[in-house]
């Protein structure tokens, strides 16, 4: 009755958010390509990529923009490709702004960790679309007895050891930041409740943003002590 309830709430939904994204990041890669190319490191840095020196100098909202950004055109069409996936079950499941929000909090999570470990520029969407499959992987264990979302992140829990064995196989591929963005994530979905369902302990979704903030602030400030004047 529980899964039925929440099938047909979900046709009465809009999967606003994801599209949103993907429209965001499409629009920039076709501009980074009308003015430069996107994998131009000129482009790249007048876009908003993870740039460690210019986030040392202040820059903070590129820890932000590279969820956005795509070097070259099979990152994006991969990318969007796992991002509409995604969405399309994950909007639906938290509503709109829940899910921008654990969209953008994986990403965050994600950059700082590559901030904090490699000195390489990076972008892509990859770090938040790492935090949306530990998110679900997450659910899974909060609510063992909800047979969709047990299904869907034991589905997922595949994919992220297959993505993370392949990036290791490449030093092209910014496996701090989806090891970051997965943290990020994972920890969001323990402080961010689905509608409808058994809420969350409030002690317990304290404990995981205070870990989600302390782990964001170390992050940031082992990059400032590799990379700045710390």
């Amino acid at each position: 009755m529980e899964n039925f309830s929440i099938r047909r709430k979900f046709r009465k939904k809009r999967i606003i958010m994801t599209y949103l994204f993907l429209g965001i990041q499409v629009i920039a890669f076709l501009l980074m390509t009308f003015m430069g190319g996107s994998q131009n490191t000129f482009t790249l840095y007048i876009f908003g990529a993870k740039v460690n020196e210019a986030i040392v100098m202040g820059e903070i909202w590129r820890l932000i923009t590279p969820i956005f950004l795509h070097i070259g055109f099979m990152h994006l069409l991969i990318n969007s490709i796992t991002l509409y996936y995604l969405g399309s079950q994950l909007e639906l499941t938290y509503g709109s702004i829940r899910f921008a929000i654990i969209y953008l909090l994986g990403g965050f999570m994600g950059n700082a960790m590559s901030f904090a470990f490699t000195p390489a520029i990076s972008a892509g969407a990859s770090t938040s679309l790492f935090g949306l499959f530990a998110a679900t992987v997450v659910l899974g264990r909060l609510y063992p007895h909800n047979y969709a979302i047990r299904n869907m992140a034991q589905g997922f829990l595949i994919l992220i050891v297959i993505n993370f064995i392949s990036g290791l196989t490449s030093s092209s591929i910014d496996n701090w930041g989806h090891l970051g963005g997965a943290m990020g994530g994972g920890l969001a979905a323990c402080f961010i409740m689905i509608p409808n369902l058994a809420p969350i302990e409030k002690n317990i979704r304290i404990k995981m943003l205070i870990a989600y903030l302390l782990l964001a602030i170390l992050f940031i400030a082992i990059g400032f002590r590799r990379f700045g004047m710390i």
